[in-house]
């Protein structure tokens, strides 16, 4: 039987995104030039204070990816490492807790990028340590569990929260 370790999740919201310009999709808006400076600032922060995630989960829309390969770029992570699901798209948090516990796998530092409000809400009802409102564009929110696989995460069980943003 293997004894329970902490683990870490790493929860980023989509850096700013342009407007929707005429006859586009929600889907397909990019990033604007604040959101890859955003990013890439970002990247830089994380790769100084811990280990990169072994595993990214992205929305599959325009935005979310984007927001995941520039950080996998700061970090020096292979791009293949990211995984598009587009059941993070506009997910809520209990969708989200589904994906993070389903695809998961044995990534001991776990990262998901995705919108807000699925992704605040995910955040603030995964701490046992303190309310989280409403990330900010590009923020990231790291929490520790102790689990043996990701099928364990339950609501309240997040500690040593630590939240950053540009």
């Amino acid at each position: 039987m293997t004894v329970p370790a902490l683990w870490r999740l790493s929860l980023v919201r989509h850096a700013q995104a342009e407007n929707a310009r005429p006859q586009q999709s929600d889907w397909d808006r990019e990033l604007e030039p604040r959101g890859r400076r955003d990013t890439i600032e970002m990247g830089r922060r994380l790769a100084q204070r811990s280990t990169p995630p072994q595993r990214i989960l992205a929305s599959s829309a325009a935005r979310t990816l984007q927001t995941a390969r520039l950080l996998a770029g700061e970090l020096g992570l292979d791009e293949r490492l990211i995984q598009p699901d587009e059941g993070l798209y506009l997910a809520s948090a209990r969708q989200i807790l589904d994906i993070a516990r389903t695809l998961g796998d044995e990534a001991r530092h776990l990262m998901i990028v995705g919108h807000n409000p699925g992704i605040s809400e995910f955040a603030c009802q995964l701490s046992s340590e303190r309310g989280i409102e409403d990330l900010p564009t590009c923020a990231v929110c790291t929490l520790h569990f102790e689990l043996r696989h990701w099928s364990e995460l339950e609501w309240g069980s997040g500690v040593q929260v630590e939240v950053d943003h540009p």
